[in-house]
């Protein structure tokens, strides 16, 4: 099954449903509607690609190739429908924080030996996109209220369907309130952890965790580092922050 998930595999399976819908509904309606519901499934299968990059080339795949084709006879704002549904699921806004890709479900297990929670902690998963890193903390802490923060409406909408035991709400993790969680959990990129930081020092609680999968926070000492896996550090932060020795050279 990973073989087949390989990329590019998972383009041309996408890009060849879309095709495949496109023409079997190009004759019972307009092509401007086809295409719309092509793109569609275009743009609804992107969140499998793992950078930004790829899941642009998921969303529009169809719709340029359908118009290097030059089969369709779509009127000129047709062509601005893909556009507008992959905004609709990547705002603008979310683009400078981390990329659609997912905790694996087993890549927390080293939290609970280092952050012990109490039953009914509040767990915050900071842009939890389709519910995967919501998952993986409720397998750890399974006696923990969990809630997600996500910017994109439909991400929100799945991640709710896909975890239905989670309290998920829409919203800008940057703006929202943390101060009323005992644990945090990131998987954001480097350029965004300074601004991780600085939220976390500025809103959480003594005793609460800041948790990042992969990337670090270098502006404090870490409580503990595990490891999802070999070369993913999940590093673990405990309030009151330290902040980072640096050593002279």
């Amino acid at each position: 099954m990973s073989k087949l998930l390989k990329w590019p595999l998972p383009a041309l399976w996408v890009w060849g449903g879309a095709w495949l819908i496109y023409l079997n509904l190009s004759g019972l309606m307009p092509d401007v509607w086809a295409m719309a519901l092509a793109c569609g499934v275009g743009v609804a299968f992107s969140v499998m690609g793992s950078t930004r990059a790829r899941q642009w080339a998921l969303a529009l795949g169809f719709p340029l190739s359908l118009w290097a084709s030059g089969l369709a006879s779509v009127p000129a704002w047709g062509w601005l429908l893909p556009l507008a549904l992959a905004l609709f699921i990547y705002p603008v806004h979310a683009w400078r924080d981390a990329p659609i890709f997912p905790t694996p479900l087993n890549a927390l297990q080293d939290l609970p030996g280092v952050a012990t929670l109490p039953p009914g902690a509040q767990v915050l998963d900071a842009g939890c996109g389709l519910g995967d890193g919501l998952k993986a903390l409720r397998l750890v802490y399974p006696q923990a209220q969990m809630v997600g923060i996500e910017f994109s409406w439909p991400l929100r909408l799945l991640a709710a369907l896909r975890c239905p035991w989670a309290r998920i709400r829409h919203g800008d993790i940057w703006q929202a309130d943390w101060s009323d969680y005992d644990m945090v959990y990131l998987f954001q990129r480097p350029e965004t952890m300074p601004r991780a930081v600085a939220k976390a020092r500025e809103n959480m609680k003594p005793g609460a965790w800041l948790v990042s999968l992969e990337f670090e926070a270098s502006e404090l000492t870490p409580s503990a580092v595990g490891q999802a896996s070999v070369g993913r550090p999940v590093w673990m932060y405990q309030a009151p922050f330290k902040k980072a020795v640096r050593r002279p050279r």
